[in-house]
């Protein structure tokens, strides 16, 4: 891994032909710095980068290590382990394959998967996937299935503990990735990395980090142990926590979500299907993986919405039928983390911003959208 001196900070500002606006770098400095130096202190993280596309501009700043060894600096260019943000692009190879014709998300999943006719999936739409309304579906595969064979086995007798609620499982959106990618002909990882990021246009996100790259491949650090590690495969791992990236793609992504960008009509239609508001939770309205808030938003309940009391329990959910239009007043999030990795990215197309963080440690969720909620307030009350 190359050898870098490690730098205190490290900010980058990006001319675009976009509409230019006020803010110094000197400012998005302070600002990023002033919200997340505390959560940096508390959680002993060692690095982490903050990308910002802020009314036609971008900004990153990045502070401490990604990797301890060699003391190689975090830089908008360092690769991250995304976790569940990988959700995203997930939903996105659907809705962009639905767009191309090959699959249908208001379809059964019993009729892209014959040996699940009969069974609950008969009444599971592939959206239901995307949205965790399953009635129940587990967080994670059980532990005695060792490939997808085995789990769809598992799932022709499973019956929904709690029909009609919204569960969070990696299984419901890896079903949906591994889905996809049949119609397509090919793995998940390659459909992603062969179809999915090159339209997006993003150059360093991946599934499998090619070898030539792994010099930017920041290690996460164990919470617990702080030893140095990476993700674990495992069955659906690639289509539910998998994807690698860099703040500068996600950037890219987020400008993308925001209307910027030049990709091509299909994908841009795929992505606003994916913020589609389909259910109504206590605390959000559910999209396609995105988790959509009012804005102005009442962070204590952005807090609770992310937190692991809410993700890890049925939670009730009201179908919007039809679905809601992508909405401008909205706050949209998602969180995502591996054992070593926290990261967490939000929308505000009403205030034209998107925000990633990126961080070598897995810190608590509530920490990340209190601090990220922090940096959105200073950057509009800067623009007041």
């Amino acid at each position: 891994m190359k050898t870098l001196n490690p730098a205190a900070a490290v900010l980058v500002s990006l001319p675009t032909t976009l509409v230019a606006q006020d803010l110094t770098d000197a400012q998005v400095t302070d600002m990023a710095r002033d919200s997340f130096a505390p959560v940096i202190a508390e959680f002993d993280i060692p690095g982490l980068v903050v990308g910002i596309t802020f009314r036609g501009q971008q900004h990153f700043y990045a502070t401490g290590l990604a990797a301890r060894e060699g003391e190689v600096a975090a830089s908008p260019e360092t690769i991250f382990e995304l976790g569940s943000i990988s959700k995203i692009f997930t939903a996105s190879l659907a809705a962009l394959a639905e767009q191309q014709g090959v699959i249908d998300l208001e379809s059964p999943v019993s009729g892209s998967l014959p040996d699940l006719k009969g069974s609950a999936f008969d009444d599971i739409k592939l959206a239901n996937l995307a949205t965790h309304v399953t009635g129940g579906l587990p967080l994670q595969v059980p532990d005695a299935v060792q490939n997808v064979p085995a789990l769809v086995d598992w799932l022709a007798e499973w019956q929904p503990p709690q029909p009609g609620t919204r569960s969070y499982s990696n299984v419901s959106i890896g079903l949906l990735g591994y889905i996809t990618a049949e119609a397509l002909g090919m793995p998940y990882a390659q459909a992603a990395e062969d179809i999915l990021f090159p339209a997006m246009g993003l150059t360093s996100t991946f599934v499998n980090v090619p070898d030539n790259e792994m010099d930017r491949y920041a290690y996460g650090y164990d919470r617990n142990t702080d030893a140095p590690i990476r993700v674990n495969p495992g069955v659906l791992a690639d289509e539910a926590y998998g994807v690698k990236s860099t703040a500068r793609d996600m950037v890219r992504l987020l400008d993308l979500e925001l209307g910027h960008g030049d990709a091509v009509p299909a994908l841009m239609a795929a992505l606003e299907r994916t913020r589609e508001g389909r259910a109504e939770t206590a605390y959000y309205t559910q999209d396609m993986v995105w988790e959509q808030y009012p804005w102005p938003a009442d962070v204590t309940a952005m807090e609770a919405g992310n937190g692991y009391d809410f993700i890890l329990s049925p939670q009730h959910a009201t179908a919007i039928t039809p679905p809601l239009p992508p909405q401008q007043n909205v706050i949209l999030n998602k969180t995502g983390a591996t054992n070593g990795f926290g990261g967490y990215v939000t929308l505000l197309p009403g205030e034209d911003l998107g925000i990633v963080v990126l961080a070598n440690r897995n810190y608590p969720n509530e920490t990340r959208v209190r601090a990220t909620y922090d940096l959105i307030e200073d950057l509009l009350a800067a623009q007041e």
